[in-house]
């Protein structure tokens, strides 16, 4: 890809401050209804959680790095992919989740532990899949991304807003019952509109490159969907819980690796294209799947039982 034309992606210290701050607001809103025993279900119900880990932290971050080595994707393309590979779950899987009928309390666990996970995980993933594809390795020793400032970016904006969250849940339990669902509808919103805006600023650029970037991206999320649904399906996992699996595995933070680059290199034109169009398209094929799990499950009726509310 064209670095000037990649690099036109810039963003100013006030929009980079708002997008760090939405992220934050996303996962203070999730983790209202939180609680420790949502990470003490892990250890009573590890297996559903721990598959889902391991497809997030290990399957998918491996695959992407073997994909894009074996195709030979632009290198700054390929460590965009990596980079949003290796991001935790995304917040709204959750509410996903839930429209698709599957087991939330799965999704809600998985979401709370690998948040914390992604601290160190997140980027020490980065740096090794990166380093393991021999066409990526030499970009990113070029970009040189500061772990120990990464992992503070990922406390601030994932694991204390994700701890205020859950204190505010339990202190303010009626607050958090209330406010959950117009925290999470209102996150999706603003985000939402933060990518629109920042598209809109950039839109010739982005028409120019949205045709092989949008390609990978759906072909990259299919991916991390079927990786989800196939480790789910070899532990032989319920149905209710192989599609939190699914769910938690196919849909990405990549608002985390938005911060992350436009934090620590704002020039890394095309890794940000990745990024910015997973961010809309996984939200849509996240709905679309939840929306397909739903109708199934109305013509399950009878043979099913009843999922959890959220």
């Amino acid at each position: 890809m064209d670095q000037n034309l990649a690099s036109s992606f810039q963003m100013s210290p006030a929009a980079l401050l708002l997008l760090n701050a939405v992220l934050a607001f996303m996962m203070f809103g999730v983790s209202l209804g939180l609680r420790p025993g949502d990470f003490a279900e892990v250890l009573r119900r590890p297996l559903a959680p721990a598959t889902g880990l391991v497809a997030q932290f290990l399957l998918l971050p491996g695959a992407t790095c073997l994909v894009t080595w074996w195709l030979r994707i632009d290198p700054d393309l390929a460590l965009g992919m990596i980079l949003v590979s290796c991001c935790p779950g995304g917040t709204f899987s959750n509410v996903m989740t839930w429209i698709g009928r599957a087991n939330v309390a799965t999704s809600v666990s998985m979401t709370a532990v690998s948040s914390v996970a992604a601290v160190l995980l997140t980027p020490l993933n980065f740096a090794l899949y990166g380093s393991l594809n021999p066409y990526t390795r030499e970009r990113l020793q070029a970009i040189t991304l500061p772990a120990d400032n990464m992992i503070l970016l990922v406390v601030a904006v994932l694991a204390l807003p994700m701890l205020f969250g859950m204190i505010t849940g339990a202190r303010f339990p009626r607050f958090a019952r209330r406010s959950e669902r117009i925290f999470r509808a209102g996150s999706l919103l603003v985000f939402l509109l933060f990518v629109a805006v920042s598209i809109s600023r950039h839109w010739q650029t982005a028409v120019q490159v949205a045709g092989s970037v949008l390609l990978l991206v759906v072909a990259h999320n299919a991916l991390a969907f079927l990786i989800g649904d196939l480790s789910g399906r070899v532990m032989r996992l319920p149905l209710g819980d192989r599609r939190a699996v699914t769910m938690e595995v196919g849909i990405q933070n990549s608002g985390l690796a938005l911060a992350i680059l436009f934090t620590f290199y704002p020039s890394a034109g095309p890794m940000l294209v990745v990024a910015g169009f997973w961010g809309v398209w996984h939200l849509v094929s996240g709905l679309s799947l939840a929306g397909l799990w739903n109708v199934q499950n109305q013509r399950w009726a009878p043979k099913s039982a009843p999922q959890q509310d959220l």
